[in-house]
């Protein structure tokens, strides 16, 4: 990235973007000859590129990758293509490092989640495995970058879920993977919070929570905004009619032009939200950048570009935090990183995980109780807002809950099988998929409502379907009322996708009318 930024931004503009001292660089911005005048050609040019390469070599790279991430968790068994991951590494580089007004984070929860899931295809694991692998990835990719060990844990099991969720179960593991990830990256970058805020910062008066109340309200406000705004700008993208290798670059055009007037707009903004902790922002400029990065990082982001909605967030909260703490005559470094936790925390449904990434990344641990005061209400205010709305978070692939996603069905499956076969009055010791084969093989299938029943077929060694894709074998024909629940493989039950290949001897456990069950047989 930072090549990228070389050779785009400083380069060929001239432009040398404000960066965190602790990351090496400068709070300071400088122009070069032409002033500001080249950044829209550099961020159009930039566009382009990244376009071409992710369209032409991985379209599932484009966008923000952490949604790719959580819908490879529900969807896809974990798995993700191994080219997504050095393309959409060189895809963001050039998106962020030419001044698109994306985060880091997206693409490193991709690239980390893309490297579990190769491992998991070269030592053959399991589904349940490489989703797991997958989770582990993202945490010890963000805990890296963003020095929040506790925090990103907590990211990658929240994020799943819209609803107050998490996938528990996978909790130690991501834990321990952030944790390794934070102690190596230390060794090379040091122990420091991304972030510098004045020592002993907290509430000094019990009447200043009902500023951190409001602060949460507002965040939440914000919050319900900032997805319509992504998405809302994506769908337009979708309906031009060209090539889509060509939209990032009208994105970037557009960031170019806002830049003209904000360059603060441009890439991540870590920079300049310390700038805001400092109190050096005018309450004007603070309202223009609280709108204006909203808009440049929909262009980006959603024009197809490739970049992370996590800095654009916290860029908006900060910001709004600073401006409301010039309103109400408060600290602007409190207001700034409670401003991001309740903005992030609830436009991204994962108001635990950012409390204590933005606590960590910042160091603020005397603010965590007015933190988590407006982030809790701040998530309350978006969850009922957008309630009726089409977009309810930043992330479009989240489920409700664990009961809604399909990577967890077959646990699912098991339980409802279970009570279907205590329903039969089975012994409960002698419980399993096994007794409910033997029901079912007895010539006794189960009803359910509708008129359906569940029947269990064994594919023949001469039946088409053996060898082909479930996806192409399994296709219901015209007039046919039928569905593949489960398959039996020996001692294993298995939810079917595309990736499953039916063999000789599997027994397929199927839904469908009486009617339709003779004719269904032939196929097996």
């Amino acid at each position: 990235m930072r090549i990228a930024e070389g050779i785009f931004l400083k380069g060929l503009a001239g432009y040398h973007l404000v960066r965190l001292p602790g990351q090496g660089g400068v709070l300071g911005q400088s122009f070069g000859h032409y002033g500001v005048w080249l950044i829209p050609l550099v961020v159009t040019l930039g566009g382009l590129i990244s376009g071409i390469i992710v369209y032409s070599m991985a379209p599932e790279a484009e966008g923000h990758g952490t949604d790719t991430t959580v819908k490879a968790f529900h969807h896809a068994c974990g798995f993700i293509r191994a080219r997504v991951t050095p393309v959409k590494i060189i895809a963001s580089a050039i998106t962020i490092g030419s001044g698109g007004a994306a985060g880091r984070e997206g693409p490193t929860a991709l690239f980390s989640s893309g490297l579990g899931s190769i491992y998991a295809t070269l030592t053959k694991r399991s589904d349940k495995e490489r989703g797991l692998l997958i989770l582990i990835g993202m945490a010890a990719g963000l805990s890296a970058i963003f020095r929040s060990p506790i925090g990103t844990a907590f990211f990658a099991i929240e994020v799943l879920y819209s609803d107050m969720e998490f996938d528990a179960a996978a909790f130690l593991y991501t834990m321990l993977g952030s944790i390794v990830a934070y102690t190596v990256n230390g060794l090379f970058v040091g122990w420091e919070p991304l972030f510098q805020i004045p020592p002993k910062l907290s509430v000094q008066q019990f009447s200043d929570y009902a500023w951190y109340a409001l602060l949460g309200m507002s965040g939440g406000l914000v919050g319900t905004i900032l997805p319509n705004v992504f998405y809302y700008t994506r769908d337009f993208f979708h309906k031009i009619p060209i090539p889509s290798h060509l939209k990032p670059a009208i994105g970037g055009f557009g960031v170019g032009i806002i830049a003209l007037a904000l360059p603060q707009v441009l890439g991540g903004g870590y920079g300049w939200i310390q700038e805001v902790i400092n109190g050096r922002f005018t309450i004007t400029l603070l309202l223009l950048l609280l709108f204006g990065k909203m808009v440049a990082f929909a262009l980006t982001v959603g024009s197809g570009g490739s970049g992370g909605v996590f800095a654009p967030s916290l860029f908006v909260g900060a910001m709004l935090g600073g401006l409301l703490a010039h309103l109400f005559d408060q600290p602007a470094a409190a207001f700034a990183v409670v401003g991001m936790a309740a903005v992030f925390g609830s436009a991204g449904r994962v108001p635990f995980a950012t409390l204590l990434m933005v606590t960590e990344m910042t160091g603020g641990y005397n603010l965590f109780v007015p933190a988590a005061l407006a982030v809790m209400l701040a998530y309350l205010i978006q969850s009922s807002l957008s309630a009726h709305l089409k977009y309810k978070s930043l992330y479009e692939s989240q489920v409700i809950s664990r009961a809604e996603s399909p990577a967890h069905r077959i646990e699912n499956l098991k339980t409802a099988l279970k009570i279907l076969s205590e329903r039969q009055s089975f012994d409960p010791s002698m419980l399993g998929h096994v007794n409910l084969l033997s029901l079912l093989e007895s010539g006794l299938p189960i009803d359910l409502p509708g008129g359906k029943q569940l029947f269990i077929l064994t594919l023949s060694p001469d039946s088409p379907q053996c060898g082909t894709p479930v996806e192409q074998s399994c296709v219901s024909e015209e007039g046919e009322d039928w569905e593949i629940v489960a398959i039996f493989r020996g001692e294993h039950l298995m939810l079917p996708n595309s990736c499953t290949v039916p063999q000789a001897g599997d027994q397929f456990l199927v839904m469908t009318s009486p009617k339709h069950l003779e004719k269904l047989r032939k196929k097996f």
